[in-house]
């Protein structure tokens, strides 16, 4: 209790410090920081973002009512140059003597390095944000423009300043708005026949309605909406800068007349313009160059070939087949010209990693006699056929406290000339964690290598034609993946083999289909008799027992302790057998099969031949888009076509009962998995994020329980960060075996995420979430969930992170509490380990969701 208050007084001390700290140092006298903003609307307190968003002078930021940026910014020298040199001539021979000691360049590098540090400090923080009178008469214009655009043109502005003690003030504004302007009476002068029918036919759909309140965004709505119509029906020569809005309100009541007004097409030669009527334009041919660049643009074509209406060529030999790049090219023959068509061309072309970006140009055909036709030139520049690429990164994981990776891989591009990539890749890892086999391990203990060869297709490839579901403007793949991994990490060793069969299809900008029709892995363990050295919670529960029943050791000396692997596996079976000399109870028995299955589980060679699909809606722009949504859902299903074939030709079994192929039992599951994530931005770099995952997977038919690797954990650095990677569940046990997983998870996280100073952010979160056991073979309640009652066994914890944003990848230190623990009894389950003495540092690399 007395550390505790000691640390709270420390953390207590800090805050005080901080909050004394001079905000004022930086600020002149006769001068005044701005310490608040208030925007009162029509007399009532505005909470409008965007209205406060256009002020231009800001209060500097603030967490938890202190400005961080501001005193850290305080710290520098506001003229770091000058003030070295005050120092080093205050005392007469103070120069000489630093001379003496260094040398003069050295004594010029120590100023150099101290203006330079003064200075980062200063870019790092912010500087205190000083009342300036004509900054905020210009912020009063910009509020009178921003309510003018939504029709509220009579609006004054004002302002007042609130000055305070010690160098501080706060400014309020006064917007009085008026009455507002609506539209008024909407009319057409368009010179164009055809122009005019086609926006005759589209006015039901326009922004711009009569009644309605004026707001500027709905003329560019109407703009964008119109430009789009006429230049994807045929207007190849219509831009936007041929529609006006013509607007009246004099002495309109408070509303607004509006007037369209769309010239004839302008035809500017030499220094003379003339107009005619606007027409309707199409593809009369449509040209491929397929191996253009800037150095062969003069030379003569060598090749060609003509396929469906499309003309190809080459400088050398054609090396496509042309059905491969003419299933890219959404420009038709033959049909009208649509804007769209080029950009979804652009698309197609990129996606199919064979060329770089293509450029694609509109001529008149000079053949065309009623001068509508367009030759519509694609230029495709080929990407080398082979590259080799080689990476490296470091990373932390679940288990491994830091590890440092490579990949080289080898890349061949239109390997049978219909636009196929095959990619051939090798790569390793090596790691640090702490190896429950071996207390005298070495730091970096743990290591996998392993090799893939993956086969990607820009084309469904399957025996129905699909094109009348998935169309080639979805761009669908379809990629066979073989891949091999040798792992030493965690004792037992692995080696796992894949071979995949996937089909991948965008039906929208933002969704994304991909359906796994064959996911083969089988999972070797190499060292299944290390197991006891590794799940060593497991070992000490079987060495206790073998103690509690008198068991007689092979080694009878203090402490007593059964050999592993011979020994252990000898107990199990004497307890399990019925004719046993051991003295133990029915209790004791059922917690060493528990034991025994366990380590059968965990052990045993896998085999998982899977179909799933999973379905992805992602809203997010880029990188840079803090606005956003995504939601996934994913159904697996595992065994059920080796079940039917084991059943129809009666394969052997095993001693359980199972279906084996090669002496390994193969799974059987129906997996089931959902996730939504949501961002929003409440103002610039203050962020609120959300994620709401739920996941089961439920064994059948050949199995009783999921295999380790389909399984699911809780804790870790992108969980529940309260406690560590598999430390978490199931359900109320209270984490005590080595590695804990189970078969069905709920996992919730909200992060509040907001700026420090300079590259430096911070976080508050809460993460809520647990596994359970469900529908398998295990049986204990504090494991399982059986009812919406066991939701009382959710676990959450809360923190705070620092973040350091390096530009092209994120720094992430968050210190997790365990707020509610349901391994205690209920009502002792809140704040019981809630201190830093039981706190979890979780380290990470970008931001968890």
């Amino acid at each position: 209790m007395t550390r505790t208050l000691t640390k709270i007084s420390i953390f207590l001390g800090l805050i005080f410090l901080i909050v004394s700290c001079d905000a004022v140092k930086n600020v002149p006298q006769d001068k005044y920081l701005l310490t608040k903003n208030t925007v009162i609307t029509d007399s009532l307190v505005s909470k409008d973002l965007k209205v406060k968003s256009l002020l231009f002078q800001q209060p500097n930021k603030k967490v938890l009512g202190i400005p961080f940026s501001l005193h850290f910014y305080n710290l520098a020298k506001p003229q770091p140059d000058t003030t070295f040199q005050n120092w080093l001539y205050k005392k007469p021979n103070r120069e000489k003597r630093m001379i003496a000691i260094y040398s003069k360049k050295q004594l010029d590098n120590i100023a150099n390095n101290y203006i330079a540090f003064n200075r980062w400090i200063q870019k790092t923080g912010n500087q205190p944000t000083i009342i300036d009178p004509k900054i905020i008469k210009k912020t009063t214009k910009i509020l009178e423009r921003y309510f003018a655009s939504f029709g509220w043109f009579n609006t004054d502005v004002d302002y007042t300043i609130e000055y305070q003690e010690n160098k501080r003030a706060a400014i309020t504004y006064y917007i009085n708005r008026h009455k507002p302007y609506n539209i008024g009476n909407i009319s057409d002068s368009i010179s164009s026949p055809v122009v005019d029918s086609l926006y005759q036919i589209s006015k039901k759909d326009t922004f711009i309605q009569e009644g309605k309140q004026y707001a500027s965004n709905d003329f560019n709505n109407e703009r964008d909406r119109i430009n789009d119509l006429f230049r994807n029906s045929g207007l190849f020569y219509f831009d936007q800068s041929y529609l006006n809005f013509e607007a009246d309100s004099v002495n309109t009541n408070h509303k607004v007349d509006i007037i369209y007004k769309i010239p004839d097409r302008k035809i500017r030669k030499n220094d003379t313009i003339r107009t005619e009527p606007f027409k309707i334009h199409h593809i009369s041919d449509v040209r491929i160059i397929t191996d253009y660049n800037y150095k062969n643009r003069n030379l003569k074509i060598q090749d060609s070939a003509y396929f469906n209406g499309f003309h190809l060529y080459s400088y050398e030999k054609l090396k496509f087949f042309p059905k491969s790049i003419t299933d890219a090219i959404a420009i038709k023959p033959g049909e009208i010209f649509k804007d769209r068509e080029r950009s979804l061309t652009y698309k197609q072309i990129s996606d199919l990693k064979i060329f770089k970006y293509p450029k694609i140009s509109y001529t008149e055909d000079p053949k065309d006699s009623t001068g509508t036709g367009l030759i519509a030139t694609v230029l495709l520049t080929p990407r080398k056929k082979y590259s080799l690429g080689v990476d490296f990164d470091a990373f932390t994981s679940t288990i491994q406290q830091f590890g440092i990776g490579f990949k080289a891989s080898f890349t061949i591009r239109n390997v049978f000339k219909r636009a196929e990539i095959l990619e051939i890749s090798a790569k390793g890892r090596i790691g640090s964690s702490k190896d429950a086999g071996d207390s005298n391990s070495s730091f970096f203990n743990n290591s996998d290598v392993g090799a893939d060869m993956k086969l990607s297709f820009p084309r469904i490839i399957f025996p129905i034609k699909s094109e009348k579901f998935i169309p080639k403007y979805m761009s669908p793949y379809t990629s066979a993946t073989v891949g091999f991994t040798n792992q030493n990490n965690i004792g037992l060793d692995r080696q796992n083999i894949n071979l995949i069969y996937n089909y991948r299809w965008k039906p929208k900008k933002a969704r994304t289909n991909q359906l796994d029709l064959v996911n083969i892995q089988f999972v070797r363990n190499l060292n299944p008799e290390n197991y006891y050295h590794v799940y060593t919670s497991s070992y000490n529960s079987l060495n206790q027992i073998a103690i509690d029943t008198n068991y007689e050791f092979e080694n009878n000396t203090e402490p007593l302790q059964l050999g592993i692997p011979e020994e252990t596996n000898d107990f199990i079976l004497l307890a399990l057998s019925d004719n046993g000399d051991l003295d133990i109870s029915t209790k004791q028995q059922q917690e060493v099969l528990s034991i025994a299955e366990r380590q059968k589980r965990l052990s045993e060679n896998n085999l998982i031949f899977t179909t799933n699909y999973t379905w992805t809606l992602d809203t997010r722009e880029n990188v840079n888009d803090n606005i956003f949504y995504r939601v996934r859902w994913k159904v697996e299903s595992a065994g059920a076509l080796l079940k039917g074939i084991a059943s129809t030709f009666d394969l052997d079994k095993d001693e359980f009962g199972d279906y084996i192929i090669g002496d390994v039992a193969f799974s059987q599951y129906i997996k089931v998995e959902a996730e939504y994530i949501k961002h929003w931005d409440f103002s610039k770099n203050n962020i609120v994020a959300f994620r709401s995952f739920a996941g089961i997977a439920i064994p059948y038919g050949n199995s009783n329980n999921i295999p380790f690797t389909r399984s699911y954990f809780a804790g870790g650095a992108n969980d529940n960060r309260g406690w560590q990677a598999y430390d978490l569940g199931p359900g109320s046990s209270g984490g005590i075996l080595d590695f804990n997983e189970a078969n069905f998870k709920l996992a919730f996280n909200g992060e509040y995420r907001f700026k420090l100073f300079g590259s430096f952010n911070g976080a508050l979160f809460v993460d809520a979430g647990n596994i359970w056991n469900t529908l398998d073979n295990i049986t204990d309640p504090a494991y399982t969930f059986t009812s919406f009652s066991d939701l009382k066994d959710i676990a959450i914890g809360s923190g705070f992170g620092l973040r350091y944003d390096f530009g092209f990848f994120v720094f992430r230190l968050d210190l997790g509490f365990k707020t509610y623990d349901p391994a205690y009894i209920e009502g002792e389950r809140w704040f019981k380990d809630y201190n830093f003495g039981n706190a979890v540092y979780n380290i990470g690399i970008n931001y968890p969701f």
